[in-house]
């Protein structure tokens, strides 16, 4: 039974936190991984790029497939 909590969570969770998007890649969602990569790259050139990065660690640890 693999859901929010799991190992498999935590470690996209701590993915994410380093990069955004690498937690979603890692559950093979990778449309997912390139629009909060790419998104949060570009709002970081106006320092707003925090707020992807916070959801991309959020959205990895409670993904449920």
């Amino acid at each position: 039974m693999s859901g929010q909590g799991s190992t498999g969570n935590v470690i996209a969770a701590l993915a994410s936190f380093f990069i955004p998007g690498l937690g979603q890649l890692l559950q093979g969602r990778m449309l997912a991984a390139i629009i909060q990569f790419v998104l949060a790259a570009l709002l970081w050139l106006i320092l707003l790029g925090w707020i992807v990065h916070i959801y991309s660690i959020v959205d990895a640890a409670r993904f449920k497939p």
